[in-house]
């Protein structure tokens, strides 16, 4: 069972890769050049990476298709895990680079359960 439930995982990872590096230079230009809070700025980065690895996970690490309530449903429950936590980071005022780093690595685990178990569940035995 182990090695059915983290399937695709190395796959997943290499995608995760790409979005990390469009979702932390989209939240330091926020940060930066708009002055936007964490909260914002990581909800806002996170919704431009993961629409792109969304799609492509679909394709390549899940071999589903891509569908609006699957993309909904993922955006709505890793967008509120990226809201919160740039949320506790403002709150706590720690630096950007600790709230992405967190954020991506929760995301990286989260993420694929969340898509394994839930958004790209398989049917049957």
């Amino acid at each position: 069972h182990m090695t059915r439930l983290w399937k695709g995982f190395s796959r997943y990872t290499v995608i995760g890769i790409a979005n990390t590096v469009i979702h932390w230079q989209l939240f330091f230009v926020f940060r930066a050049a708009f002055e936007l809070s964490q909260a914002v700025s990581n909800l806002l980065a996170f919704c431009v990476a993961a629409s792109f690895s969304f799609y492509v996970n679909a394709i390549y690490t899940f071999a589903m298709p891509a569908s609006w309530p699957r993309y909904g449903l993922f955006m709505l429950c890793m967008g509120g895990l990226s809201l919160g936590v740039g949320w506790l980071a403002d709150r706590w005022r720690l630096p950007g680079l600790v709230t992405v780093l967190v954020f991506s690595l929760l995301s990286l685990v989260c993420g694929f359960l969340l898509s394994r178990w839930v958004v790209f569940r398989e049917s049957g035995p």
